[in-house]
Parts: structure tokens; sequence; C-alpha cells
């Protein structure tokens, strides 16, 4: 992380190392980053069937019309090609 960690202090010079630290450490221990499909495709992980599976959900409480052709909203071109994980 220090190539972040030196970014961050230059945009934020009252930036500590600990808070960094602290901030990095949570990511990781909580999965922010790192969990469910990204673990299987990389950081930035997206598929059709979480994007059809959000819809859904959100199609059901009526914020979204069932109609709505959600799949022209998002392209799977830019992602799912292992980025962040190790080689």
């Amino acid at each position: 992380p220090a190539p972040a960690f030196a970014a961050i202090k230059r945009a934020n010079p009252d930036m500590t190392d600990g808070i960094l630290h602290y901030g990095y450490e949570q990511l990781k221990q909580r999965g922010i980053v790192d969990s469910g499909d990204a673990r299987k495709l990389g950081i930035f992980a997206m598929t059709d069937a979480r994007w059809q599976a959000f819809f859904d959900q959100m199609s059901a409480t009526g914020l979204y019309n069932k109609s709505m052709d959600y799949k022209a909203a998002y392209t799977l071109q830019f992602v799912d090609h292992g980025f962040g994980m190790k080689q």
C-alpha cells in the first residue's frame, strides 16, 4: 500500500501513517475489497447474475420499473480480468 499511502499524504499532509494503516487493515479484515466475486474475478468484479439480483431487489420494491432494461446500465468489458489478484 506504500504508493497509495504516499499519494494520500501528498493530497492530505495531515494524514498520519497510523490512520492509513488502520484503514488499510479494516478494509482487509472486513473484506471490503477482496470478498465475494472479487476472490475469483479480481477487484472491481461484476457479474450479470449480481446485476440481475440487484435489479430484482430494486424492482420488487417499486424503485425500478420491472420493464426497465437494466442490462443497458453496465458493461463487463473492463472488469473480471483478475485485477489485483496474485499472479
